[in-house]
């Protein structure tokens, strides 16, 4: 398939809780769910593969995601996926990882966001090759009550990439459009690329906003219908629009002529993302609302990025700190930023999700790069996610993704054997942790024990960071900055 765009990063830290006492009190333990496999080494919720700000994880605790099966990749080394097996998509559900299987005649499939009802949208395989890219084409499809329904292409075209489902039921995607060459070059499907929005059978253009290309946006949380956050993009820069009912608007920039394809709307109608200011050299994170693009700023530094927005208005993210020493998660609300820090010993973090208790979830990074941990920032608090499972889990937290409204949390682990220096970690299992209080006394003893093992240095606000590496800071920085400007990010996800 073509991995959108995977955001390696983390986040942590606010207010320094004084002892391990007040932590142990304030803070829930969780239930570890290790959601497995079809019988491969990996399953997978958007990373790698789809950019992490996809909603996967409904309120109701159903998991989106793809799990791999027992089978090689025959096109191997040329896998659909990094570790080489074929995979099928996947909701699990009450304990049950239940197969969606793959669109008629494909071998592949992947779940690429889920909705309040537990339906899935898909990509996969159909067995038919993209002649002008010379690959298998991808092929959208939503999961229902069962059955897997084929999207149907756009005018045409061989690629249709569903991106997420929305409450109504309405699928948000691209496509190729036509047969022909993209005569502006800049497609990296080479044939144009078109925004759509698909329900019932009927696929709707959106169109480009007068640009050659446009692609959408991820959801975050955004599950209105027919409200669609994205960008286009042509040989000028890259351009956000908002589409409402069919009245497209152009969200503008901070003055420079790039955005981040890798932004969101909330149901409130709002956007989140990046742009640069003008001279294109330095970006900030944005908020646009009521036709008004707002700079979020940054923690001193010339650099920061949202990745999401709860319907509070609230954003996440990250930004570096006075001379780009240091990258940290960071939390606008009211106007007001705030660095999150670091969890203790270590030198970058970065923000992923928040919901609408204002819960936030994300990633820290050892200062050499070596180690990430997952971490919950509650109530002026940053918790590792790993000190408040059960003992003896069988898997090391590592990548988090999303976080409902019930405090429930996805993401993916190390099980024994899978090591951290596997960047890819195509051997990494998708897991979900549900709040003890709501999981009940199975699977949650023994969790008070194990807050023993919680010192206070866990509790700590690392915001000084531990002898930040300047050059390891620009260089996560930079693979940030890549991974996020569309054109790049477009050609980084050529087949």
């Amino acid at each position: 398939m073509k991995p959108r765009l995977m955001i390696c990063a983390s986040a942590v830290v606010l207010f320094a809780l004084g002892t391990q006492a007040q932590l142990v009190a304030q803070h829930t333990h969780y239930k570890l769910i290790d959601l497995g496999t079809f019988g491969g080494p990996a399953s997978y919720l958007t990373d790698p593969g789809n950019g992490r700000s996809i909603l996967v994880l409904n309120n109701q605790g159903m998991v989106a995601g793809r799990a791999s099966t027992s089978t090689p990749d025959p096109n191997a080394p040329n896998c659909l996926d990094v570790d080489c097996y074929l995979a099928h998509a996947f909701r699990w559900n009450d304990g049950v990882l239940g197969d969606l299987g793959t669109i008629p005649g494909g071998n592949f499939s992947q779940a690429s966001g889920i909705n309040a009802r537990g339906w899935v949208a898909v990509d996969g395989t159909n067995g038919e090759i993209d002649p002008l890219t010379g690959f298998p084409a991808s092929r959208g499809a939503l999961w229902r009550d069962g059955q897997l329904i084929d999207l149907g292409t756009l005018d045409g075209g061989f690629e249709v990439d569903a991106v997420y489902i929305n409450n109504g039921g309405q699928v948000i995607g691209f496509a190729t459009v036509g047969t022909s060459p993209d005569p502006s070059g800049l497609s990296f499907l080479v044939a144009p690329i078109h925004p759509f929005i698909w329900k019932d059978g009927v696929m709707r253009d959106l169109g480009t906003f007068g640009a050659p290309d446009a692609l959408p946006a991820e959801n975050c949380n955004n599950q209105r219908e027919n409200l669609v956050a994205g960008v286009t993009f042509s040989s000028l820069g890259v351009s956000a629009f908002l589409w409402d009912n069919g009245k497209m608007t152009n969200v503008g920039t901070l003055g420079g002529t790039q955005l981040f394809e890798l932004m969101c709307a909330n149901n409130a109608g709002q956007v989140a993302g990046g742009s640069t200011l003008a001279g294109d050299l330095i970006m900030h994170a944005f908020l646009w609302e009521k036709g008004s693009i707002h700079d979020l700023g940054t923690l001193g530094g010339t650099f920061s990025t949202a990745t999401w927005l709860n319907d509070a208005g609230e954003v996440v993210g990250g930004a570096t700190t006075p001379g780009d020493e240091s990258f940290h998660a960071t939390l606008w609300k009211n106007g007001k930023i705030v660095d999150l820090g670091t969890l203790e010993g270590d030198c970058a973090s970065f923000a992923l999700a928040n919901n609408a208790q204002g819960q936030i979830l994300g990633e820290s990074y050892s200062c050499d790069g070596t180690v990430q941990r997952t971490f919950l920032w509650d109530k002026g608090a940053i918790i590792d996610l790993n000190a408040v499972i059960p003992p003896g889990s069988n898997l090391q937290l590592a990548y988090a993704t999303n976080i409902n409204d019930r405090g429930e949390i996805v993401g993916r682990g190390l099980p024994p054997g899978c090591h951290e220096d596997d960047v890819s970690h195509t051997c990494g299992h998708a897991f979900l942790l549900v709040p003890c209080h709501a999981a009940g006394a199975k699977g949650c003893q023994g969790n008070t024990d194990a807050a023993a093992g919680i010192n206070s240095a866990t509790a700590k606000t690392n915001t000084a960071t531990a002898s930040p590496d300047p050059q390891r800071t620009k260089e996560f920085v930079d693979r940030l900055r890549a991974q996020r400007f569309p054109k790049q990010a477009a050609e980084g996800n050529r087949r």
